[in-house]
């Protein structure tokens, strides 16, 4: 590991909190939400500096790592660290953020200083999910993105149940908590055994010594499916996706946008089940592909039933979720580096499609087809954008929706052929159910008297929608600049599961 000369990931986890602080004691409203602006913008660029100081060329170790004691009696520890999954993660989590806070800067009138303390602090947990390289610490972070997601959904919701819908989601995050906790404790207990120890002076949740420590076989494919089964629920995967629709529909776009964005579920998969039991993971990676491949199925075809725009994007996002974990289990290169450029996709694709429902949202008080006829006339520059987020959806060539299928259709052909039918149905079924609601409610005649009056985007939204547009394109025409990062980090990735490393060299060359 490579440690930080200046403490760089700890200042990208508490800035968020700090700017949440500051709004919250700031009295005016407007002087709070700039400064929470503020915050929003040094995130992002800091987030930026950690990217650039990233060195794509070590893939073997984590780089920028903090490592301080916390509980030493238990072993503990504050320790943060970098590496090729998680780098890109932090620039695109701070600007889904920034771009949440801008659109929703007029729509939320109620207790705003609190909306957007809460949006500050949940950016600083999401950061320190993806940043932290100690299971306690993680399970922490992962605990404490529940607060401020059940307020922001209860007190901000758009329907008349996001009460039900803010207990909902948070039950469901407390019964995946379980799994993840005893599966720790698992970890943490089994090196004690490994290394002759006692209990608690030998318990140790660091990763990177947990990656070392040697599981039994009578723990692996426990460990494993703890680890899946706590991660299936946030992901989400099929049966355990009705949480998201829920959201979307009860819960405030803004929200909607970063869960359907943000899939912390998946990172968990990538980063903790598959390696920590690596040989249960090999072994049940047929297991993995079904539930993916149903996932992607099932929910697409629910998609394509759906009359509402919200609703549409939350099964969507599900079922792309089920694309990301086939490719997962092929175990080689195409599949990993494609369900990373997924992920990154998800930020821009997915949370601009839900911020575009807002903005409908908020003008109409609906997103029901049958109230959005004729929209492209009403609201041509809405429309152009929606229609490249929904193109690059698809994987449409140019965008960067297009080399992350390819990848993972590829993937999925390579390591299971069956499968791949699966993979290539979804994406027929998701270029269906888009231009199928496209068509519905965008185009033709105007036949609601609300979208003839309807206002186009205002100038701080269309600034907002280019940003994530022109990374569609960019990472669409060159998606080696994503690629590139990820490489060296997934071969090592792809040689702990295989403990062979001259094959995943191999992957990478055919």
């Amino acid at each position: 590991m490579s440690n930080a000369n200046f403490p760089i990931l700890s200042l990208i986890i508490f800035l968020p909190l700090l700017g949440a602080l500051a709004v919250g004691v700031i009295a005016n409203i407007r002087l709070a939400k700039i400064a929470g602006l503020a915050f929003a913008v040094i995130e992002l660029i800091a987030t930026a500096i950690v990217l650039l100081l990233f060195n794509a060329d070590i893939g073997n170790t984590f780089q920028l790592v903090e490592h301080h004691a916390w509980i030493p009696s238990m072993n503990i520890e504050y320790l943060v660290g970098v590496d090729g999954i998680s780098v890109l993660f932090l620039p695109m989590s701070a600007l889904l953020t920034l771009m949440v806070i801008i659109a929703s800067w007029n729509s939320v009138q109620h207790q705003a200083r609190f909306h957007l303390a809460l949006l500050l602090a949940l950016e600083g947990i999401t950061v320190g999910v993806f940043l932290a390289l100690d299971m306690a610490l993680f399970f922490l972070f992962w605990e404490l993105t529940l607060p401020p997601i059940f307020f922001l959904i209860g007190l901000w919701g758009v329907g008349s149940g996001r009460r039900g819908a803010a207990i909902k989601y948070t039950l469901f995050m407390l019964f995946s908590g379980v799994p993840l906790l005893f599966a720790t404790i698992i970890l943490a207990v089994n090196h004690a055994a490994s290394v002759g120890g006692g209990i608690p002076q030998n318990l140790a949740f660091s990763l990177p010594v947990l990656l070392e420590t040697p599981l039994p076989d009578n723990l692996q494919a426990l460990v494993f499916l703890l680890l899946l089964l706590g991660f299936a629920v946030k992901a989400p995967l099929v049966p355990f996706h009705t949480w998201l629709p829920t959201v979307a529909m009860e819960g405030p776009t803004q929200m909607a946008a970063l869960l359907a964005g943000l899939k912390l579920g998946v990172f968990g998969i990538i980063r903790f089940a598959m390696p920590l039991a690596s040989s249960a993971a090999v072994q049940y990676s047929w297991m993995l592909g079904i539930l993916g491949a149903i996932t992607l199925v099932y929910t697409a075809l629910i998609a394509l039933q759906q009359t509402n725009l919200r609703r549409l994007l939350a099964y969507a996002s599900v079922s792309h979720v089920g694309l990301v974990i086939v490719g997962i289990a092929s175990l080689n290169m195409p599949g990993f580096q494609g369900a990373i450029f997924q992920l990154l996709n998800f930020t821009m694709i997915a949370g601009s499609l839900m911020l575009a429902a807002g903005f409908i949202q908020h003008r109409l008080g609906s997103t029901e087809a049958i109230h959005l006829g004729g929209l492209a006339k009403a609201m041509p520059r809405l429309t152009s954008f929606y229609f490249l987020f929904a193109l690059a959806s698809i994987g449409l060539p140019g965008t960067s929706g297009f080399p992350a299928e390819l990848l993972l259709i590829i993937s999925t052909m390579l390591a299971h052929p069956s499968i791949s039918i699966a993979a290539l149905s979804g994406a027929i079924l998701s270029a269906a159910y888009m231009l199928s609601f496209t068509r519905r409610a965008f185009f033709g005649p105007v036949t609601q008297a609300g979208v003839k009056q309807v206002q186009d985007l205002r100038p701080r939204e269309l600034a907002l929608l280019c940003v994530p547009a022109l990374l569609i394109l960019v990472f669409g025409f060159f998606p080696n600049s994503v690629l590139k990062i990820n490489r060296e980090t997934a071969e090592t990735w792809l040689s702990r599961l295989l403990d062979q490393p001259v094959l995943a060299n191999d992957v990478q060359r055919n």
